[in-house]
Parts: C-alpha cells; sequence; structure tokens
C-alpha cells in the first residue's frame, strides 16, 4: 500500500507580549533584519553638516565631525587645532574634531563619512516591515511599551512620556522609521532587557531611530541607538545618550549632556581607518655661530 502522507505540523505559535495590560500579538520567530551599515560615519559619535552646539560642560566620548560648513559652527567646545591642522581637540571631548576647512586629507575623509550618513538613512528609511502589524503602533504614543527586533513604521510624530523597554539580543536589530518629529519627554529611560534566549541584551549598535524631522531628548532622559535625522538632534540639559547622532542638519548638546559611543556591534564591520596624521618635522638645526673676525 502507498505510504500514508505525513501529518501537517502545527503553526508556531505566536508570541505574545503584554503591554499596557493589552496582549499584543508579535510574529514568532521574528524575520531576520540585516543591520544598517555605518560605513565611514561609524568613526563619529556626533556628525553633522551645518552646526553643532554645546551649552556648558557637555561630554562626547568619540569623534565629532562637520562637514561641509566650516570649523567656526563647531561652537561651545573650546577647540584647539593641533599642529597638523587636520583636527582640533576639547576638554570636552575624549575623540578628535574634524572640520571641512581643515587640512588636506580631512574635507575628503569628511565627505566620504557624510555620504556613508546620508546612505544610512536611506537604507534605514526604505527597509520594508518585517511584520505587518508594525506600522502605525499605538498611534506613534509609545512610552510603556517594550519592542522586540524588527522594522517599524510610523507616519506620525513619536513620543515618549513614559520609558520604553526594547527587548532581543545582542545581534538582534531595531529599526524604526519615523516620518514627523521623535520627542523624548523629561527623565524618561530607554531600557534594554534580554529576551530570555542566552544571547545578551540588544546592543545600541543595532538600534536605529529615522527620523525625516526632528529628534528632541527632554531633560535627564536617557536613550539608546543611532539617531538618523534629516533636520537636527537637540539634547535638554542633563540628558544623556548610548549611541550616535547623525544629522544632516545640526545637533545641539544642552547643559551637562553626555553622548557615548556604542560598542562596536557584532555585525557591524568597522569603518575604513582614518588618514594617518603627518610625521612630524624634524628639529631645524641650531643657527650656524657667525664668523669670527680676520
Amino acid at each position: 500500500p502507498p505510504p500514508s502522507p505525513l501529518p501537517s505540523l502545527p503553526p508556531i505559535p505566536p508570541r505574545v507580549l503584554v503591554m499596557d495590560g493589552e496582549a499584543v500579538l508579535q510574529p514568532s520567530p521574528p524575520p531576520s533584519t540585516p543591520t544598517v551599515l555605518m560605513g565611514g560615519a561609524g568613526h563619529f559619535v556626533l556628525l553633522a553638516k551645518t552646526a553643532i552646539t554645546a551649552v556648558g560642560d557637555g561630554m562626547v566620548t568619540g569623534n565629532i565631525g562637520l562637514s561641509p560648513n566650516a570649523a567656526l559652527a563647531i561652537t561651545g567646545f573650546a577647540l584647539t587645532a593641533d599642529g597638523s591642522n587636520q583636527f582640533a581637540t576639547s576638554a570636552q571631548v575624549s575623540g578628535l574634531v574634524y572640520a571641512s576647512d581643515y587640512a588636506v586629507p580631512t574635507p575628503a575623509m569628511l565627505t566620504a563619512a557624510v555620504s556613508a550618513m546620508e546612505a544610512a538613512y536611506t537604507d534605514a528609511a526604505g527597509r520594508p516591515l518585517s511584520h505587518v502589524s508594525n506600522a502605525e503602533n499605538f498611534d506613534g504614543i509609545l512610552g510603556g511599551k517594550i519592542f522586540t527586533a524588527g522594522v517599524y513604521k510610523w507616519s506620525t510624530d513619536v513620543s515618549f512620556a513614559t520609558d520604553i523597554t526594547l527587548s532581543g539580543s545582542v545581534e538582534d536589530v531595531f529599526i524604526f522609521q519615523i516620518v514627523g518629529t521623535l520627542t523624548v519627554y523629561a527623565g524618561i529611560k530607554f531600557i534594554l532587557i534580554s529576551d530570555g534566549s542566552g544571547g545578551g541584551t540588544p546592543s545600541a549598535s543595532n538600534i536605529v531611530w529615522q527620523s525625516a524631522m526632528a529628534v528632541e531628548i527632554g531633560p535627564n532622559a536617557h536613550v539608546e541607538g543611532i539617531f538618523l535625522c534629516k533636520t537636527y538632534v537637540a539634547l535638554a540639559a542633563g540628558a544623556s545618550l548610548n549611541g550616535r547622532i547623525l544629522a544632516q542638519e545640526a545637533a545641539t548638546l544642552g547643559e551637562s549632556c553626555r553622548i557615548i559611543a556604542p560598542p562596536p556591534g557584532l555585525l557591524q564591520p568597522p569603518p575604513p581607518p582614518l588618514p594617518p596624521s603627518p610625521p612630524s618635522p624634524p628639529p631645524s638645526p641650531p643657527p650656524s655661530p657667525p664668523p669670527s673676525p680676520p
């Protein structure tokens, strides 16, 4: 007799998350989302085109870059130019500060970094949703919610009036596409937790906030991820970021702000190396003594 047909397997049940008392279905397992490659923009914790402004004693851990505008548009950092004039330093920046009017090869390096920033923005904005239910969640009012890895989209403004939680592993990728302005209110925190898979907690290097308008982080808030912004990013007094600001216009840091470069993502290849600094010129020989009179 012919063999009996194999029994059909039952579908994998969806995961259920409880958000504000509501059970919210999430696809299980979620589709794998490739990371957004930063390229040369990955050298910078803060990169902008038109202006970078610090108010007070804000601190930045990592490099700062501005292009095509010149160094005069980087204010509040008390810059000291290096002898090579390829970069500057600041007591408020643990890395180096680059601007488009510094010496060769800095202008070309910054042009490539800005191009990489724009490409990353376009990539993040064009990703398809990882599930049809990931569009317009909660009408853009996201405080108190839990998100798993994937691609989400809102055609409105997005705001956080209470803390938000991202649940996943160190290799999970989160992409949030926002057509409007992203607003984080005072004291709000972005919390990263393990999904219980044993793969650690989400990495800020794999969390991307793509905003077609502005990003405004309120006083004493703490946020995580890479902010790819079409216009400007503003951190109010006491706000902190574990991640990067890649703004196609300007960035402003309020009093006592802190920005820390995220650890390299497991899925993110290292950016191309920065150009080496030129060797120091040899010391000038001492002047010859004048000839003795006859």
